[in-house]
């Protein structure tokens, strides 16, 4: 999933209830995956900005040598400024790029 492609509102937006529970019929299983799939999107968010903070991380034992790392600064600032991963979802949902099933429905 490449974050900085993605078309989902940095701000707050309402949306039509209808579009979120079109595929599902049901409001609540729409939202139910919509939030599973945001709680994806923030883990693998998270993973990737400790991966580039670690890349300025410094082990040192005294707290007198803390210093600011300007290019940690501006990544976090990246990082800051993106959207938030329910309203990536959100798009996600609304351009029909989540897979999902009923289990419930299925016969195995």
């Amino acid at each position: 999933m490449d974050i900085k492609k993605m078309d989902a509102p940095v701000n707050s937006v309402t949306y039509d209830r209808n579009a979120v529970d079109a595929p599902t019929d049901n409001i609540y299983e729409a939202i139910s995956i919509i939030a599973k799939r945001a709680t994806q999107i923030n883990s693998e968010i998270k993973k990737e900005l400790l991966e580039k903070l670690d890349e300025f991380a410094t082990y040192n034992d005294s707290l007198d040598e803390i210093f600011e790392n300007k290019e940690q600064i501006e990544v976090s600032k990246f990082y800051e400024k993106l959207p938030k991963p329910h309203a990536l979802a959100v798009q996600e949902w609304l351009d029909e790029k989540i897979y999902y099933r009923n289990t419930k429905n299925s016969e195995v």
